[in-house]
């Protein structure tokens, strides 16, 4: 006799382990039906999962049931996204080794995730730190280091001076380290990069073929790429003016319409220019590291009040040789895009508006609405950046912003300054080259020596891969490796003399760009993929992950496998045919008189007839609801998957993640909620158990 209620904790176990023992969810390479490749973004482990991963892991879980039952060969493997900064700062906060604290955050975690029931095949499992994994990541790297795909470069970068570590430009607030809290400098230092600016176009034009992606997320990565085009111009300088007798200042803009609209030029503080006004002008050079404590972050840079020096320096505008523009220095151009230099012309842009308004340059338009009278058009705090008609422009008035662009454009291109166009069309890209090096130590070693007579060389093929030490001390700031006594010590594989290896270690984005290539034969231990069978199961036919995703990780996997391609490990050129990205899980707060949060599980909700309240369970006091929001380990809003299975089962927990919201939505965590879907699945039980008592008789 069939218990008339689903007992979770009996049934789910049971099956879980007939699953493992007849590896009923293995996917063989050789199966000859077609395939189908599902995969969700893999976890970091940082030692729990949560409700979010349910979710992600439960849609992709639905999708490798429902293609496996239609006799598809389906491929639904699981990894860990394993090296990363957190493992290090464990390693300093607990006094453990990185290594220790992430396999056992990892076997931690695969316990949790075997308990929801999903479909995976386990026999692919890898961490991105097994260096198994990493030694083939090391070896693409020479393949792309011999294919002039990566490079090392000198470059400006953010730099913690009490960490000793290059910070992204996400980890400077306020000027200062994330961690640390020093004020953070610019330094010009050596680094390596991935040339993916060789692929911008491609990588732009082939949006287009992505039909299987959200449209925000093509449009995201299209914004970062940014492709524009315009006109290079060649500004005379007055000679007399400038330090050391330049004779012109090159900049690229998309407007060489607003030409006449021009107040002022800037240039960045890293601009040679200005390093040499600099030179004799001590309160130049003050200014110029104040405003490099800001870091590199556009974001930052854009919301910073907009600041300038004087140089002195006077640009000549290129169809008034009277015309006499002043050269600042500024805090809002950067040396890394353009050419560092820019006209400003505030009436057509905010932040030149903002500029000159702070520093009464004025500003004149020269763009007019259509409809508004142009001897009545002015323009006071907020810029004009919209359509319209050509004024206060010489010969370009009374026509179009398009028309003005092209007459600019014919003008300057055929006046010649010293055999040289004073005007060059030219299309350039907001996308920078990838930057991969690191200086920490929990991180996949870059593969180079450093040699004072051979200068940088590889590391012979036969000697991958280049192990991290484990025998590493944390007790010093900066990166662990370089204070290793013996490790990055080592012989010149050209010349046999002393050398030093690379102590930077690889972004970990590295990690993550190829690691669904390696599923499709995590057991090649001669080669990163074996073509035959990777050709055939990329490219991932549904991908799923977060939409914080949607630049980074997504443009910098597309990079890497068309390397893979140029390099022959791979015969495609886009990673993911389809892309989802799922919605968050989220959660009211509970707040405590004193403001600090306390957790769901501590909380009872009680409805009244003022509606509804909280209580501690602990002590009846209460608690404020606060708005419902991401859950955060800060805000205390985060629902432990193991009390839900604990409580109701995996199948309840999968079926209100599925049914609740839409899966492209967030959806709000309800313990009302929960008992609603337990309910649903408790009369699916008795209805089977009925249909088959029925069918016996």
């Amino acid at each position: 006799m069939t218990s008339e209620r689903y007992n979770a904790r009996e049934s789910e176990p049971r099956w879980q382990r007939l699953w493992d023992d007849k590896a009923i969810f293995a996917s063989k390479n050789d199966d000859t039906r077609p395939k189908y490749y599902v995969l969700e973004m893999f976890p970091y482990p940082s030692g729990r999962i949560h409700i979010g991963h349910v979710r992600n892991y439960t849609l992709g879980d639905v999708l490798a049931r429902y293609m496996r039952a239609k006799g598809f060969n389906v491929l639904h493997p699981m990894g860990w996204d394993a090296f990363g900064l957190p493992a290090e700062n464990a390693a300093i906060e607990r006094k453990v080794a990185p290594k220790a604290w992430t396999y056992d955050n990892i076997a931690a975690m695969k316990k949790q995730l075997r308990s929801i029931g999903l479909s995976l095949d386990w026999s692919r499992e890898f961490a991105t730190c097994d260096p198994s994994y990493y030694k083939h990541q090391q070896k693409m790297f020479l393949d792309m280091l011999r294919a002039g795909l990566a490079e090392r470069e000198k470059r400006k970068l953010n730099w913690d001076p009490v960490d000793m570590t290059v910070l992204a430009n996400e980890q400077v607030i306020d000027g200062r380290g994330w961690r640390s809290g020093a004020v953070v400098e610019q330094r010009e230092m050596s680094q390596w990069v991935f040339k993916i600016t060789k692929y911008a176009q491609e990588l732009l034009d082939a949006l287009d073929g992505l039909d299987r992606w959200p449209d925000k997320v093509r449009l995201m990565q299209r914004n970062w790429i940014g492709r524009s085009e315009g006109l290079l111009i060649r500004f005379a300088l007055d000679a007399a003016t400038t330090p050391d007798g330049e004779s012109e200042l090159k900049i690229f803009t998309t407007r060489p319409d607003t030409l006449f609209g021009a107040k002022f030029m800037a240039i960045s503080a890293d601009h040679p220019l200005a390093q040499a006004a600099a030179a004799k002008n001590p309160d130049l050079a003050e200014f110029i590291a104040d405003i490099k404590k800001i870091g590199t972050a556009q974001e930052i840079i854009d919301t910073a009040e907009k600041q300038g020096f004087d140089t002195g320096i006077k640009a000549v505008h290129p169809f008034d040789p009277n015309w006499k523009l002043p050269v600042y220095v500024a805090n809002f151009v950067l040396i890394e895009y353009g050419t560092g230099a820019i006209f400003g012309c505030p009436a057509h842009d905010q932040r030149d508006l903002d500029f000159v308004n702070k520093y009464n340059l004025g500003n004149t338009p020269v763009v007019c609405p259509e409809g508004q009278d142009p001897k009545t058009f002015v323009i006071t705090d907020t810029a004009y950046d919209g359509d319209g008609r050509i004024i206060n422009s010489r010969f370009l008035d009374g026509m179009t912003i398009e028309q003005a662009k092209e007459e600019v454009a014919k003008r300057l291109e055929s006046e010649v300054r010293g055999n040289t166009p004073v005007g060059e069309r030219q299309v350039n890209f907001r996308l920078r080259d990838w930057g991969i090096s690191r200086q920490r130590y929990w991180g996949c070693p870059i593969p180079v020596i450093h040699c004072p007579k051979c200068d940088v060389v590889p590391v012979p093929d036969a000697d991958l891969p280049v192990v991290l030490p484990e025998d590493v001390t944390f007790d010093r700031p900066g990166n662990a490796l370089d204070h290793h006594p013996t490790w990055k010590h080592v012989t010149c594989p050209q010349c046999g003399g002393k050398a030093v290896r690379e102590t930077d270690t690889m972004d970990t984005f590295v990690d993550s760009s190829w690691y669904f290539a390696r599923f499709t034969d995590p057991w090649n231990a001669t080669a990163p993929t074996t073509p035959a069978v990777v050709n055939r199961m990329m490219p991932v036919d549904q991908y799923i992950g977060g939409v914080e995703h949607a630049i980074l990780h997504l443009l910098y996997s597309r990079f890497f496998t068309r390397a893979m391609k140029a390099t022959g490990h791979v015969d495609m050129t886009e990673p993911f045919a389809g892309m989802f990205t799922q919605g968050m899980v989220v959660h009211e707060t509970y707040q405590k008189a004193d403001g600090s949060f306390v957790t769901p599980a501590e909380v009872k909700v009680e409805i009244d007839g003022n509606g509804r309240r909280a209580v501690l369970m602990a002590t009846g006091e209460e608690v404020e609801i606060g708005p419902i929001e991401k859950m955060s380990k800060s805000k205390k809003n985060t629902v432990d998957p193991d009390d839900i299975i604990a409580s109701y089962g995996a199948d309840v927990a999968r079926w209100f993640m599925l049914s609740d919201s839409p899966p492209d939505r967030d959806v709000i965590w309800s313990d009302e909620r929960v008992q609603g879907a337990s309910r649903f699945v408790q009369r699916l039980w008795r209805l089977v158990n009925e249909s088959a008592e029925i069918a016996k008789a």
